[in-house]
């Protein structure tokens, strides 16, 4: 079992994948998308999930502060019921407030340009989503 970690924008998902023994999370990639190439972007997922022997996705929900509800997470509930249509993974829904922030932190800390931290701040912090899910899976 792997899990597959996703932290999904408006112009971009970030990915990350678990280890074989699901401790350690780590980015595989960032994927472009506009609404012409939605259905590509769905497609590459299934073909990594097929490719990694993938069980579970955690996917991050964009909750407000006030842990309500906006547009943002409307989006990810969409896309979660639009993945499900194409795959028979188990997909759950991962409360990501501030993951972005705490994964621009640590590329400002790592001393990254701007220009550098655009290219890898989805897929870390899609890292941290997938890591959250796993210590929460790991202590039950």
């Amino acid at each position: 079992m792997r899990v597959l970690g996703l932290d999904l924008g408006t112009k971009t998902v970030g990915v990350a994948i678990s280890d074989k023994t699901n401790t350690i999370a780590s980015s595989l990639k960032v994927i472009n998308f506009d609404e012409s190439t939605y259905e590509d972007m769905l497609d590459e997922i299934c073909q990594i999930i097929k490719k990694y022997g993938i069980t579970h996705i955690a996917l991050g929900l964009p909750k407000n502060m006030d842990n309500s509800l906006g547009f943002a997470s409307q989006r990810s509930i969409t896309f979660k019921e639009k993945l499900a249509k194409k795959t028979d993974v188990t997909i759950e829904l991962i409360d990501e407030r501030l993951s972005t922030k705490e994964a621009e932190n640590i590329l400002i800390t790592a001393d990254l340009s701007r220009k550098k931290r655009k290219k890898v701040i989805d897929s870390l912090a899609a890292t941290i989503i997938l890591d959250t899910y796993l210590k929460v899976k790991g202590n039950k």
